[in-house]
């Protein structure tokens, strides 16, 4: 009875790193998307600079766009950045909580007495995981950096075109 009490407390230990794989697991495959929505909007955007730029003469108001579109794009690329980051720093630390299952069995199983190891993991896992918060922190930052500047660029564009017809509800005149 006693070796059945044991053989349950080594695995009730080695599940318990698998409620942080499965968040870490979550933070991946919603990091994963981002970071593909990312990079296709910074290959669009490049496109659209190319092709700008491309022409031999640049007309007045392709100025203004050309500047523009380099803003994003440049915004685009360091989001790209961060996700990036953060999805090297998740899956390192998905390792570093798989390694923390592993050596809680490979320790009992042969009786080592290296039990700082596993808590060593998991905190390295642990470390990881807040740096990639940070990151996402920082690149969800730039994210709504770029929705007001293509909004304010969008109501610029309406008021130019349009002045008499639209009114900014946010600002009460």
């Amino acid at each position: 009875m006693d070796n059945f009490t044991q053989v349950l407390t080594v695995l009730s230990s080695m599940i318990t790193p698998v409620v942080l794989i499965m968040a870490n697991g979550s933070l991946i495959l919603s990091t994963s998307q981002r970071l593909s929505r990312e990079i296709e909007r910074t290959r669009k955007l490049g496109r659209e600079l190319k092709e700008l730029t491309d022409a031999k003469t640049v007309e007045d108001g392709e100025q203004d766009e050309i500047l523009a579109i380099y803003r994003q794009l440049k915004r685009s690329t360091k989001r790209v950045m961060h996700l990036q980051r953060s999805m090297t720093s998740l899956y390192l630390s998905l390792l570093f909580f798989v390694a923390t299952s592993v050596s809680i069995g490979v320790i009992d199983i042969l009786h080592l007495n290296y039990n700082w190891l596993p808590v060593t993991l998991v905190i390295m896992g642990a470390l990881l995981l807040f740096y990639a918060c940070l990151e996402l922190i920082s690149e969800s930052r730039l994210a709504f950096l770029a929705v007001n500047f293509e909004m304010s660029r969008a109501i610029k564009t309406v008021n130019n075109y349009l002045p008499f017809r639209y009114k900014d509800p946010v600002k009460r005149n």
